[in-house]
C-alpha cells in the first residue's frame, strides 16, 4: 500500500475514533452522570435504549434546519431519493 493511502486510512480511523469518543462522552454526560444514581443494570440498559432512540430519531439538528434525523430521512425519500448498494456507481438500485 502506498504511503499516501496508508496516511489517508490512518486519518480516517482517527476521525472515526474521535467521533465515537465524542458520542460516548455525550452519552455519559447526558444520561449516565445526569440521570443517576442507578438502581441496577436493568435501569441503565433501559435508559440507554431510550437515549439511543432519542439520538437516532428525535434530537433536533441545527445544521439541517432544527429537524430530527427521522424527519430529514422522510423528507429525503419523499422527494424521490433512492438508495444504492454500497460499492456501486449509483446506476444500480436495490
Amino acid at each position: 500500500m502506498p504511503v499516501a493511502c496508508r496516511a489517508s486510512a490512518v486519518a480516517g480511523i482517527r476521525s472515526t475514533t474521535r467521533s465515537r469518543n465524542r458520542s460516548s462522552g455525550l452519552y455519559k454526560t447526558e444520561l449516565i452522570y445526569n440521570k443517576g444514581p442507578w438502581r441496577g443494570l436493568d435501569d441503565v440498559e433501559f435508559a440507554t435504549l431510550e437515549w439511543i432512540d432519542w439520538w437516532n430519531n428525535r434530537r433536533l439538528l441545527e445544521p439541517i434546519g432544527m429537524i430530527s434525523p427521522a424527519e430529514a430521512e422522510a423528507a429525503y425519500y419523499s422527494q424521490g431519493g433512492q438508495v444504492t448498494e454500497a460499492g456501486t456507481q449509483g446506476t444500480e438500485s436495490l
